[in-house]
This record gives C-alpha cells, structure tokens and sequence, in this order.
C-alpha cells in the first residue's frame, strides 16, 4: 500500500473503534479523523507522547509538522517503516496500532525527524528529540545515525544505535540489540548494518564492523568482527555456523537454525539438539 492507502485504512479502523470504544474516540479523532495525512498523524500523536514542561504537545507537534513539509521524503520513510511492521510483526493486525501504540515504530519516526534535525545544524534540538525518546520509549538511537527505509525495531526496549552506524533498507532488530563502538575511540566507530539483515534479541555488535547483506545475527550473541553476506553467527564471541538458512532474513524473522545445515567443526562435541534457537 501507498502512503495514501495506509492512512485511508487508519481512518477507516479509527470509525470502528470509536464506535467499539467510546472512551477511545478522543484519541481516534486527534490523532487519525481530524488529520489529513500519515504524517500528520504521526505528528500529533508524537507530540503528545513526547510533551514535557520543556516543550509543550502543540510546540512540538509545529516543528514535526514543519519538518515534514521541508523533507517530503520524512514521510516515504516512515510509511516504509509502517509497512514493514504490518508484514513482519505477526501481532500487529491493524494499522491504527502501529501508529498509536507501538514504540519501536514511535522510536524511528522520531530518529528520522531528529536525523533531519543533524542535518540541518539545529543538533541541540536533535539532542533534545534523542533524549526524550529515550526516556519515552526506552529506545536510544543517535540522531547522527542513517537509517534506511524498511527498518522494524520489535519490541524496542533497550536498543542503543551509536552515532556513526549505519543501516541499510529492510533490516530488523529485536529488543536489547545495541550496536555500539568498542571503547572511547573517536571517528567512524559504529556497525555498519546491511540490507535484509536479522539481528536477533539482546545481540551486541560492536565496532567499525560490516554485518553483510542478507546475515542473519544470533540471540545473545557478541559480535566483534565483519559477518559476510548471508550467513548466520551465533554465540560469545559470535561465529560463522552456516548460512543464513533463507533468502530473507529480516522479512521471514525465522530465528531458529537447523544444525543439519552447520559446516562440521571436529574441534566440537557433537550437537545435543538438532536446532539452534537463535532469537525471538
């Protein structure tokens, strides 16, 4: 669906719930009736979720709206972003609940308007963004950090992007995933996060390292060194246990391997299960 025909659909979900739950139509009309676009709606909701004694709800609802006015793109982005929720994330069945409810979608969108913040120069504001998103959705991501279109951040708690990484187009990162730098070394530091990858729940990857297109990264797992493409690594230091077992890991979020699969190692006992759980 176009961004057009997401927020149609919102709209229409919006009437029935209104009409399900009352109590809820205050909610459905500020943030989804009375709003003419997907980002509009998001503004608003945004707004409202972030409000402090520093910045009031309709202060910052003006600068999100100003935002996408000035860079169109903001919204493609994010329509990507919504997209990518309603096809991975088997829990969400609507999308009035990823646009109201759900964090790690709620955590991007405010990267993406705090990203374009960087890149205009008004880095104190960024900052503030950052900030309390962090507090709010206990998810921290740099505004320096260029993410891609595509990226689905499930449950969100506890992930840490660093300033200087990078992600790619449709990849997906479970709760707890940080990918930080190895120390207080300065310049370009932070992972480098391919297209189509999988990184699975509590997984850190750490350092100025290349995870390849297509690689799946285990639960748990510690990743110190470049991953190449299409393959899985698992474990404390992680390692290469065999491919990435389909052609798109961060779109069939399978996070189970078969150890059929595994390359022989003869320095290691034998398995004493057939399948490796490596994620969710």
């Amino acid at each position: 669906m176009n961004t057009t025909e997401l927020w149609q659909q919102a709209r229409d979900e919006a009437m029935t719930i209104s009409r399900q739950e009352p109590l809820l139509t205050p909610l459905m009309l500020g943030a989804v009736l009375n709003r003419a676009t997907l980002g509009a709606g998001l503004a608003y909701r945004l707004g409202h979720r972030l409000a402090h004694p520093d910045l009031a709800a309709n202060q910052l609802i003006a600068l999100f709206d100003d935002l996408l006015a000035e860079h169109p793109a903001l919204e493609r982005g994010i329509a990507h972003d919504l997209t990518a929720v309603l096809e991975r994330d088997p829990a969400i069945r609507q999308v009035t609940e990823v646009v109201l409810y759900l964090k790690g979608f709620h955590a991007l969108t405010v990267h993406r308007f705090a990203h374009a913040l960087w890149q205009c120069g008004r880095r104190q504001m960024a900052r503030y963004l950052q900030s309390r998103s962090s507090e709010v959705f206990q998810t921290d991501i740099h505004p320096a950090a260029r993410l891609g279109n595509g990226v689905f951040i499930d449950h969100a708690t506890g992930v840490v992007i660093g300033e200087t990484t990078v992600i790619d187009d449709e990849v997906s990162l479970l709760q707890g995933v940080t990918l930080g730098g190895t120390g207080k070394e300065a310049g370009d530091r932070h992972p480098k996060i391919r297209r189509g990858v999988l990184i699975g729940a509590g997984a850190k990857v750490l350092g100025n390292i290349e995870i390849g297109e297509g690689a799946r990264i285990g639960a748990g797992s510690v990743v110190l060194k470049d991953v190449p493409a299409c393959t899985t690594a698992v474990g404390v230091p992680a390692r290469i246990i065999g491919d990435a077992g389909c052609e798109a890991p961060s779109r069939e979020m399978q996070h189970c391997y078969d150890k059929a699969r595994e390359a022989p190692d003869p320095e290691r006992a034998a398995p004493t299960s057939d399948r490796l759980c490596c994620g969710r």
